[in-house]
């Protein structure tokens, strides 16, 4: 029996910023791995969704944050940060959400593996 991890399973960290660079219920844009990554701290949370409105190819980085959502500054689409659910119109579809970790003050993202893909 293997002990090994399975690869497609294991998390792959990347750090993106320093936990104190992060500004409450700001939105910042960066990209890992080719895919534009928004991350956004708000309150005690950090959390990171797929920087691309799922309506319009625009980014979410550039709209505003607020009790737990980002709302897509083109057309007022809002999506939930934690799950990546689209909570209003135009948008009906969700935009992937990926996992956080904090390691020290290092803001480390997992963009392999997205909410979508598991379910």
């Amino acid at each position: 029996m293997s002990t090994a991890a399975d690869p497609a399973t294991t998390p792959r960290w990347h750090r993106v910023c320093a936990l104190a660079d992060l500004k409450d219920d700001t939105a910042l844009g960066t990209e890992i791995e080719g895919v534009p990554v928004c991350v956004v701290r708000a309150g005690e949370h950090v959390y990171a969704v797929r920087d691309e409105c799922s309506h319009a190819d625009v980014q979410l980085s550039q709209g505003e944050v607020e009790n737990g959502k980002i709302e897509c500054w083109l057309h007022g689409s809002q999506f939930d940060l934690a799950s990546g659910k689209a909570l209003t119109l135009p948008a009906i579809d969700p935009v992937p959400a990926y996992a956080v970790t904090i390691d020290g003050d290092d803001v480390l993202v997992d963009v392999a593996h997205s909410n979508l893909e598991r379910g």
